[in-house]
């Protein structure tokens, strides 16, 4: 019977890997996204497809893990500093988003002849978005740490926090509600404050010392099961306080995230988060009743229509309000349209306490878990309608009669520590990207970057290409310079250029262009390298220097030869670490896999670069 047992067991923990990775893979690959995957993957295997699960609820409830978890990672990223920035968009714009919404839905449900207590729990539930989707959605694109995925990261916080007065007033809209006293609602509330600051005290004083010693102990085990312990145990404090198990995992994670051991708790916590959060949206889909969905159609359709479209014009409104552009208040429009997990706690305590009724409760589940999945449906539809978003240039101004002595073209992290002596020196500098983003975050630095394509002759006119002292070329991609470089000596020959070469091609292609000077962009830094390896391994400082300037020679040498008689040439300058030196065969091009740098030692004429070579932020 045991053995009976344990095979059923392990039967589901099957068809629930399997139902995932069987259709994530393929919802991806037709563009609809791995949560919808998880979702239908849910609905197959559940009480209303296969059948091979019967209680979902029991499987929701662990998946709930995953959410923890996940706020838990989120919250080893946001640092007290930044989350304090952060207090204006969580309680202003989270608050006005929130109440406008509810108020919004609670009239729909009034409207519609539903009580307007029934009215109030349905509407106010459904104003807590999924924090499951969205922030799943803002990390496949990338978006968590921009400025609007920061907006939005706020909203969410906010609903996660209104929960607990949420179920407050659940308690006083109860039929016999009054029973409740005005202490027993103090010391709930105090219970409440009281374990944030006993979780707050923690995280200050008690989990740095708690993980060195762990660390001490060189188990990697234990240092996996200490991170366990943080998560669900902060998140148990807070459920057991009235408050969100998210709420909690994601405060031990803020307080957390200065610590030596952040980067430690993130890989530990990660293969468990992901796990969880695909085992949860596989119970959301496990759990629409279809039985329920079929008897009450009509009215779930016209409530899932509604409360998404009042929704989001009341998101929008607010967003447009606030002064959000028109692109960005559509898009969080559309993405925080749908209700979410936090619903499912505050029906189940509305209908508890009476409010709403057994039926009603399904039939509001159902419309939460529609507008779950219509979510993802509802973003393809969008970006498709609106296609590429343009990016706001609000702030940011284009470049046009600029004087400088200097022109630099290209400010990521080659033209920022570039420009660093002139601006010390005092010398008048022009700057012009085409990067909306690393503009608008070089400002926060004090820097004044103009918006301008260097490879258009008009943006070298406006911005003073023709009278600058040195027009420098630092951008990041070795066919752009080399353009930039042919336009600047055909439209103003007597300009003193220098650029920035990504490898031996593209410095090759400058020097035929004209520049008066092109530098690879990893090669002094290299041989500086090289010389304080040179040092670390015993060799004085001086024969170390003389070493360096051999290689420097033998490069300008196999250089030469390599404008004369192409990028083969000069093989005899390089030094191998062969006996004997083999015939060299060009490598099979294999895209990432490639090693750049590599390349560049044997004179490929691959200049352009991969993604993971491209430059970064500020």
């Amino acid at each position: 019977m045991v053995a009976e047992a344990s095979s059923s067991e392990l039967v589901s923990v099957v068809a629930l890997l399997g139902a995932g990775v069987v259709a994530v893979p393929i919802f991806k690959r037709l563009g609809l996204g791995s949560i919808l995957g998880y979702l239908a993957a849910g609905l197959a295997i559940g009480p209303f497809g296969l059948g091979i699960f019967s209680e979902p609820g029991a499987i929701l409830h662990v998946a709930e893990l995953g959410v923890v978890m996940f706020l838990f990672i989120i919250g080893l990223e946001m640092r007290p500093s930044r989350l304090w920035s952060l207090r204006r968009d969580i309680f202003g714009l989270g608050v006005l988003q929130v109440g406008v919404c509810a108020l919004l839905l609670t009239a729909i449900g009034f409207a519609a002849g539903f009580p307007i207590a029934g009215s109030f729990v349905s509407g106010a539930g459904f104003v807590l978005t999924s924090t499951a989707i969205v922030m799943q959605v803002l990390e496949e694109r990338s978006e968590i740490a921009t400025p609007k995925g920061q907006r939005i990261v706020s909203i969410l916080l906010l609903e996660d926090l209104a929960i607990v007065p949420l179920l407050a007033l659940v308690a006083f809209l109860a039929p016999g509600g009054g029973d409740v006293t005005l202490v027993e609602r103090l010391t709930d509330v105090g219970i409440g404050m009281a374990a944030i600051v006993a979780l707050v005290v923690a995280g200050l004083y008690l989990l740095n010392p708690f993980f060195r010693i762990l660390a001490d102990a060189h188990a990697r085990e234990v240092m996996t099961a200490a991170a366990l312990l943080v998560v669900l145990g902060a998140a148990l404090l807070m459920q057991s306080s009235g408050l969100s198990m998210a709420m909690g995992a994601f405060l031990a994670g803020v307080l957390l995230s200065e610590s030596t051991f952040r980067h430690q708790l993130e890989a530990d916590i990660e293969p468990f988060r992901g796990v969880l959060l695909g085992l949860f949206f596989l119970a959301v889909g496990m759990s629409l009743d279809l039985t329920v969905v079929a008897a009450n159609w009509v009215i779930i359709a016209v409530f899932v229509v509604l409360y998404m479209v009042v929704k989001a014009a009341g998101i929008y409104g607010v967003a447009r309000l606030l002064r959000s552009s028109h692109s960005e208040a559509i898009e969080r429009a559309v993405v925080m349209a749908q209700g979410g997990e936090f619903a499912f706690v505050l029906y189940s305590s509305a209908m508890a306490v009476n409010i709403i009724s057994g039926e009603e409760n399904a039939i509001l589940t159902a419309i939460i878990i529609i507008s779950m999945v219509l979510t993802p449906l509802a973003m393809i539809v969008m970006r498709r309608f609106l296609g590429e978003q343009e990016v706001s240039m609000d702030g940011i101004e284009e470049a046009d009669g600029l004087n400088g002595s200097v022109l630099v073209i290209g400010f990521g992290r080659f033209g920022q520590i570039a420009a660093q002596p002139l601006l010390l020196r005092g010398v008048d500098v022009s700057i012009i990207d085409n990067d909306v983003e690393m503009i608008q975050a070089a400002a926060s630095f004090g820097f004044k970057v103009y918006y301008g394509d260097g490879t258009r002759p008009d943006i070298l006119h406006a911005a003073g290409a023709g009278h600058a002292q040195a027009v420098l070329i630092c951008v990041d991609k070795g066919e752009t310079a080399v353009r930039i470089a042919e336009i600047l000596k055909s439209e103003f020959p007597l300009s003193k250029v220098m650029a920035r070469a990504y490898d031996r091609g593209v410095a090759l292609d400058l020097i035929q262009t004209g520049v008066d000077y092109q530098v690879r962009e990893t090669f002094e830094s290299a041989l500086l390298f090289g010389q304080r390896v040179l040092e670390t391994v015993g060799i004085d400082e001086e024969e170390a220097a003389e070493i360096i300037g051999d290689v420097r020679k033998r490069d300008n040498a196999r250089l030469e030869a390599q404008m004369a008689g192409g990028l083969q040439a000069g093989r005899g300058y390089f030094k191998g670490n062969m006996p004997v030196p083999t015939p060299l065969t060009p490598p099979k091009r294999t895209g990432r896999a490639m090693n750049e740098e590599a390349i560049d030692a044997l004179g490929s004429p691959k200049t352009d670069m991969s993604v993971d070579a491209r430059e970064g932020n500020a």
